[in-house]
């Protein structure tokens, strides 16, 4: 039973890994892309520590990828916002949203 249960998790978390990587692929431009990077990195490190957990129980190996796993979660949501700020300065050359300039003003 455990080794199915192994099994599920880890095709679970290449089951998210594939569509993620398919979902970068059709995105016409880095800010949709982006939106496919989440699933990838934090899912499915989720679904196969889980799978991790269940083959070896509490150990340090299990403990070291929650660890990681942790750092993770932490960092992607910092990394992912860094991404599409340098995404905004290299499309508009600055990151803040500008008003509209009116050319009809005297």
């Amino acid at each position: 039973m455990r080794a199915v249960a192994v099994d599920i998790f880890l095709g679970l978390g290449a089951a998210v890994a594939i569509l993620s990587a398919i979902g970068i692929l059709v995105m016409r431009d880095a800010y949709q892309r982006l939106h496919y990077v989440t699933p990838l990195s934090l899912l499915a490190p989720i679904l196969i520590g889980v799978a991790v957990l269940i083959q070896s129980g509490w150990s340090s190996r299990s403990a070291q990828i929650w660890l990681a796993i942790g750092f993770m979660a932490i960092a992607g949501p910092y990394l992912s916002h860094a991404t599409m700020r340098a995404l905004r300065v290299r499309d508009t050359g600055d990151w803040r949203l500008r008003p509209p300039k009116h050319t009809d003003q005297p």
